[in-house]
């Protein structure tokens, strides 16, 4: 059996974006670490529909 590990599997979705209620979404998944990251995560990622490098937050 495998062991299980501990990264979580996560979605960033943008905070901007939902902030001046543009329609559509921007969300990236990604993974992390629970153990060494248990706080939510904000990285700048980019949003195709705003067309520049916004914050993303997690979600979930």
């Amino acid at each position: 059996m495998g062991k299980k590990g501990n990264r979580i599997q996560i979605i960033l979705e943008c905070i901007e974006q939902r902030k001046i209620g543009v329609p559509g979404c921007s969300r990236y998944i990604t993974t992390k670490n629970k153990k060494n990251t248990p706080n939510r995560i904000e990285l700048k990622k980019y949003n195709p529909i705003l067309r520049k490098y916004t914050v993303h937050k997690e979600i979930k």
